[in-house]
């Protein structure tokens, strides 16, 4: 029996609609997102009655944990549905983990759309979608668990753009929510390009991210008496230059950096020199040895500068985000399946990786797996009103959603049953 995705998630396109609207409406950020989760639970609530979803929900965040135990008879080892954590364990069932992030931005929304956010946040990076294309997969899953020769873990992420909920999620065992480790992981983001239309690319895919902050501690005098204070001011002015100059020359071009100073801090009042001034930066790397160099250079920058002026740094240089990087075999897989499902035409390859950061990072540093970016632009918005992802004025066709949930729910499938058969073909040959 072959299952109808596309079609099906299509039928489903009017409720996820409705979901992403609501979850738009009242975006939260960070970790702690109790109304989010409230939604996703009472979408989720008719699968745990009429196909046995096991839901647990996260201690260090509101996160949801969602597990669909495939029938196909097929299923090795414990081939019932609703074996005990402590069975799966000891099985041999594989499972595959699908992820949506579910926060948003602290952004005041500038958008016309009659479901606009009215509370200060913002979904202006398409969380919504994300999480509403999730339970748009848990949903045509669930109606086809006889097609499942496994069990699949639905990972409902909080913090995705800050602080980072997935190495909590992971400490917190999403990873093995199945019982064993999940063999292989999937997710999706929409971005605005055209609508519909899949990208992505086998190895590095985005940028890891880091954070800079750099105090310059002088001392303060009054502003018409420079001569005696040491004005940490222009120390930090020169500084900003000399960290964009560091950049295009202490890094190879094949290997690219990106620096934004984004913050400036200096003094209270116009007649008064600050004792101190500092500056945030957001650092893009794809490189561990791009990372090791950035570090040591900004520490010699930082110091050097600051003793040339009379004055001292402190430099806070955070780790944020690891490299994402697509698992080769996995993703060509993937981009395999998506072409049968959706057509040749709609599953593209990203000619180089993408500079903005994604924590999924850390679960395809734990287990193989793709992350795709899927097109949602809007075709109703001119191109000279089109604003980007992050943006107060950016706005999503959220006809997309079918599309997601079935590339979502296809990948699943498909996986389970190549695990199951490659797991036939090893034991016939032992």
């Amino acid at each position: 029996m072959t299952v109808d995705y596309v079609a099906e998630a299509a039928a489903l396109l009017p409720e996820l609609q409705d979901l992403r609207r609501r979850l738009h409406a009242e975006p939260e950020t960070g970790l702690d997102l109790p109304g989010t989760q409230a939604k996703v639970l009472e979408a989720l609530e008719p699968l745990r009655e009429s196909a046995g979803l096991e839901i647990t929900l996260g201690k260090g965040l509101s996160s949801v944990t969602a597990v669909l135990r495939g029938t196909h008879p097929d299923r090795p080892a414990d081939s019932a549905a609703g074996a005990s954590a402590a069975e799966a364990a000891t099985a041999t069932v594989p499972a595959v983990l699908l992820r949506g992030d579910m926060d948003g931005l602290p952004v005041t929304e500038l958008t016309d759309e009659p479901f606009k956010s009215l509370n200060g946040n913002m979904h202006a990076c398409g969380h919504d979608l994300h999480t509403s294309g999730l339970v748009g997969a848990a949903r045509l899953l669930a109606a086809h668990r006889d097609q499942l020769p496994g069990d699949v873990v639905f990972m409902f992420q909080p913090g995705e753009e800050d602080p980072g909920g997935a190495p909590i999620m992971i400490e917190e065992g999403v990873l093995e929510a199945a019982g064993p480790r999940v063999v292989a992981a999937f997710g999706v983001h929409v971005e605005v390009r055209e609508a519909g239309i899949l990208h992505t690319k086998p190895g590095i895919l985005q940028s890891g991210s880091n954070i800079l902050h750099v105090t310059i501690n002088g001392a303060g005098g009054h502003g018409s008496k420079p001569y005696e204070s040491r004005d940490p001011v222009p120390a930090l002015a020169e500084l900003v230059l000399a960290l964009q100059n560091m950049v295009s020359r202490r890094f190879d071009v094949f290997d690219p950096v990106v620096m934004s100073v984004t913050q400036l801090s200096a003094g209270d009042a116009v007649n008064v020199i600050p004792a101190s001034a500092t500056l945030g930066a957001t650092i893009r790397v794809f490189s561990a040895e791009a990372l090791a160099t950035m570090q040591t250079e900004v520490d010699r920058l930082a110091a050097g500068i600051a003793a040339a002026h009379g004055c001292t740094a402190k430099v806070d240089f955070q780790v944020k985000y690891p490299v994402t990087v697509n698992d080769e075999a996995e993703t060509v897989w993937a981009m395999d399946q998506v072409r049968g499902l959706l057509g040749e035409a709609r599953m593209r390859t990203l000619a180089d990786p993408v500079m903005p950061s994604e924590d999924f990072s850390y679960v395809l540093d734990e287990v193989p797996g793709t992350y795709m970016m899927l097109g949602a632009k809007r075709a109703d918005v001119p191109e000279d009103k089109q604003a980007d992802n992050h943006s107060p004025y950016v706005v999503f066709d959220d006809s997309v959603l079918g599309d997601q949930a079935a590339v979502l729910a296809h990948l699943a499938t498909q996986r389970l049953r190549a695990e199951v058969a490659q797991g036939c073909v090893e034991a016939a040959q032992g």
